[in-house]
């Protein structure tokens, strides 16, 4: 049995579906899944080997990649393996009570780091509400479900929540203001690891197994709500709800793996827009380099 350690930020209903199901076992594989703090926290553990591999933002392996300021200050042989979601219900989303955006102006902003991905499409999302960033004070918070209390007990007044991590705090009275669909076509997670580290065979495998499983919960598998009510604290309900986001072709699973060039791209240019960086000029025709080719498509 190869055994497997995976960084991520949130906890992973697919993952979860993957292991009660059988399906890792059988393909000979044990997978630990650790709650990363941070982006940097995270790609610092997969540089060092505490990681096998990593469910990141796409805009953190393209920063870590290709561009030298980012928050490591170092350049990583990171190479995407494969697309995991599109999203989950990416969305941004105020505290209570708020019933017009526009009241936001001047409070906080919550992101992991201001130069990640998910602090872009906050930024993106703000603008299409007539706001902007320089409206607030950015706040660094670190992951989704710590963001998600820190808009609930007062830490943010806005942040961006993914994951079923939407929908407890909209059962705590936070509000959702905008989609990340808004934006274009979006790539929300993929499976990433350092090229040349061990245990590539073993990561392949986990890839395959992902694929069969998201396959099975849009078919309609029923233990996916189920572990969605476990694992996020969700209702009945809202499990149901999650599961549906899971099947929604704009922002569920990607049964193939598939890294969707047009969906990079909106993260490009979301970069290219808050943190311009002449190493973004000539970028997509590099993606082969940070994609492997086999799952980049178009």
């Amino acid at each position: 049995m190869d055994r497997l350690t995976l960084g991520v930020f949130s906890p992973s209903v697919l993952l979860d579906v993957a292991r009660s199901s059988g399906r890792l076992s059988d393909s000979g594989l044990t997978v630990r899944e650790v709650p990363v703090p941070s982006s940097p926290a995270q790609f610092d553990s997969l540089r060092t080997g505490g990681y096998d591999a990593v469910f990141t933002s796409p805009d953190n392996a393209l920063a870590y990649r290709f561009l030298p300021g980012n928050p490591l200050g170092q350049l990583l042989d990171v190479e995407i393996v494969a697309g995991v979601d599109r999203g989950l219900g990416l969305c941004l989303c105020a505290r209570p009570g708020v019933a017009d955006a526009r009241v936001l102006s001047g409070g906080m902003l919550g992101v992991d780091v201001p130069t990640s991905g998910f602090a872009f499409v906050a930024y993106g999302l703000l603008d299409r509400l007539g706001l902007s960033r320089d409206d607030f004070t950015i706040v660094s918070l670190g992951s989704t479900p710590k963001r998600a209390n820190a808009l609930r007990d007062g830490g943010c007044d806005v942040t961006v929540l993914n994951a079923g991590n939407e929908l407890t705090a909209r059962a705590r009275g936070c509000v959702q203001l905008a989609d990340v669909t808004l934006l274009g076509p979006y790539l929300g997670t993929v499976a990433a690891r350092m090229r040349d580290a061990p245990g590539s065979g073993a990561v392949d495998r986990l890839v395959g197994v992902l694929g069969d499983t998201a396959r099975a919960i849009r078919a309609g598998d029923a233990s996916a709500a189920e572990a969605a009510a476990r694992l996020l604290g969700l209702s009945p309900e809202s499990a149901d709800e999650h599961v549906a986001v899971l099947c929604d072709p704009a922002r569920g699973l990607i049964e193939d793996g598939t890294v969707d060039v047009t969906a990079l791209t909106t993260l490009v240019e979301l970069r290219r827009r808050f943190l311009p960086a002449p190493e973004l000029d000539h970028i997509t025709g590099r993606l082969d380099e940070l994609v492997r080719p086999t799952a980049l498509h178009g």
